[in-house]
């Protein structure tokens, strides 16, 4: 966080460069927790294992959705605090909770991709063994051809996903901007602080946006297994669920940790450190929290539901796949 703060004293760029580095870096350690978990639970008791340590994450939720919506909570705390005007102190103790839920949404959120993870593994060993009792001799071979093609396929999804989230942000953000910008103009004295904006438009805005946009996530995310099932076959998809299982643990945690870490170092900066408020190096953070914000909250958590989304539609047509129409 401090680094990032320190890197906005050379503009927006260095700001987003430096987080998503480190967003990239925080895989490492997750990665390698999450390999150790599979290889124990896997020596001591086979797959099972691994769904019984899927299942003992899932256990966690709990307290996982506790860490998680903290966040939220503080952050609404301090906008409430902010237009309700009550004082500089009150804000001060809003931002430092704000910036600790920041933390607290990165270890759930990270949790959450775990579990997931290991939830998606297990039913994809389930859809390997359902394929088998329908398909004899079916087999999941790096060396087969289709298997690697269909890698190469899941692994495009998390990205194409990410990019349709990404957009969505934009275009609500674009059309909110528009309508501020409208009553502006068209209210009297609402910029000199002497009239109410119209806030039920802005809200209809977002909740439009937040139902429409997703719409084609979700098909793309639920047709596509069928897709490639029954045209490439069970190999492809088997191997296309797990090239969407590796893409979108690294996308999930690199965007959470990353959008946490820029509006923490935006918080470093507005306590005073390199300038403070209004100063060119929290300009600069303000915008990598922009950045950061559709990563954290918008396009990571959706890398959970588009694994096991589409793990479980795969093991679910498993029955009726074959070779596929075009291998």
């Amino acid at each position: 966080m401090r680094n990032i703060a320190t890197a906005g004293e050379t503009g927006p760029a260095t700001v987003i460069i430096t987080g998503f580095a480190i967003g990239m870096q925080s895989v490492i350690v997750p990665l390698i927790t999450i390999s150790a978990i599979i290889f124990i639970a896997n020596y001591l008791i086979g797959v099972y294992g691994v769904g019984i340590a899927a299942v003992g994450m899932l256990a966690t939720v709990g307290i996982t959705m506790a860490i998680d919506a903290y966040g939220p909570i503080a952050d609404n705390a301090g906008g409430i605090a902010e237009m309700g005007g009550l004082g500089a102190e009150t804000r001060h103790i809003t931002d430092s909770l704000d910036e600790l839920g920041n933390t607290t949404a990165a270890i759930g959120k990270g949790f959450a991709i775990g579990a997931a993870a290991l939830a998606a593994l297990a039913i994809i060993t389930a859809y390997i063994e359902n394929v088998s009792l329908h398909v004899p001799g079916f087999e999941l071979e790096l060396a087969d051809p289709m298997v690697i093609i269909g890698m190469f396929l899941g692994g495009i999804l998390p990205f194409a996903i990410s990019a349709m989230t990404m957009t969505a942000v934009g275009d609500a953000a674009f059309e909110m901007i528009n309508e501020i910008r409208r009553q502006f103009r068209e209210i009297p004295g609402l910029l000199d602080g002497n009239a109410d904006p119209d806030t039920a438009r802005c809200v209809d805005i977002a909740t439009t946006a937040a139902l429409s946009k997703m719409i084609l996530p979700g098909v793309v995310a639920i047709v596509t297994p069928w897709i490639v099932g029954f045209d490439l076959g069970a190999a492809t998809l088997g191997g296309m669920l797990a090239g969407a299982l590796l893409g979108c643990v690294l996308l999930a945690l690199t965007m959470a940790n990353a959008g946490g870490a820029w509006d923490n170092a935006k918080k470093h900066v507005e306590k005073g450190h390199h300038g403070g408020k209004g100063s060119e190096t929290h300009k600069a953070t303000v915008v990598s929290d922009t950045v950061g914000d559709p990563f954290k909250d918008t396009s990571g958590p959706s890398m959970n539901i588009l694994i096991n989304v589409m793990a479980i539609v795969s093991l679910v047509i498993a029955p009726k796949l074959g070779s596929g129409l075009l291998a």
